[in-house]
């Protein structure tokens, strides 16, 4: 923080955990905000400062990585603020009626994202992609039967497994069939977007991989 300010921070605040082992503080002082991330994964932070620095590049809309140490456990990278898309849209989620406002920055998001898949792909070593540079079956069948074990069983729906397992392996075919030179950034979701000026930024992209 200093190397980028000049100073140190005037303050520190640890932020709310996300759903990962990272641990995210905003760090400022009069002249600069930033955010500072330890990670326990090496593997998965230098995924994910690659994959910045690589759609930085491509002037994508992410967060610019400003410092990291030389063992990758920590780094630090651009404030994009608090306000996630999933709150920006809480409102039309409670009552179901959706504003102008609303309306379009969902516009805006989802314009956005096949951007990230073929441009963010153009000349991208998908070697550092984290925990390996491709979607296949595998990859497949364990996000199909997380949807099982964690949304279709609690539900207390009665289902058979054996027709669902088929639908599955089906399902895996399908996607695979036709080979894509995309980015895949499979964690696509309303509070992996960051609202920022009115426009939106992409964060949690480092499970993402070539990929339909």
């Amino acid at each position: 923080f200093n190397k980028i300010s000049g100073n140190n921070p005037s303050s520190v605040i640890k932020l709310n955990a996300s759903g990962s082992n990272r641990i995210y503080y905003r760090l400022s002082n009069e002249t600069i905000s930033v955010i500072g991330v330890k990670g326990e994964s090496i593997t998965e932070n230098k995924a994910f400062i690659a994959l910045a620095r690589h759609f930085t590049a491509k002037k994508l809309p992410t967060p610019q990585i400003l410092a990291y140490t030389d063992d990758y456990q920590y780094y630090i990278q651009e404030d994009l603020g608090d306000l996630s898309l999933f709150d920006y849209m809480k409102n039309g989620i409670k009552t179901s009626v959706f504003s102008k406002e609303e309306k379009n920055i969902l516009f805006k998001t989802i314009e956005l994202l096949p951007t990230i898949q073929y441009k963010g792909a153009k000349k991208l070593d998908f070697s550092v992609c984290y925990p390996q540079a491709e979607f296949d079956k595998n990859t497949v069948l364990w996000d199909l039967n997380y949807f099982k074990y964690c949304f279709l069983k609690p539900t207390g729906i009665d289902f058979s497994e054996t027709d669902l397992e088929k639908d599955f392996q089906q399902m895996a075919i399908d996607l695979l069939k036709e080979k894509s030179d995309t980015f895949l950034y499979r964690d696509f979701q309303s509070r992996n977007v960051m609202i920022k000026d009115g426009n939106p930024f992409f964060i949690d992209f480092q499970g993402g991989r070539k990929g339909p």
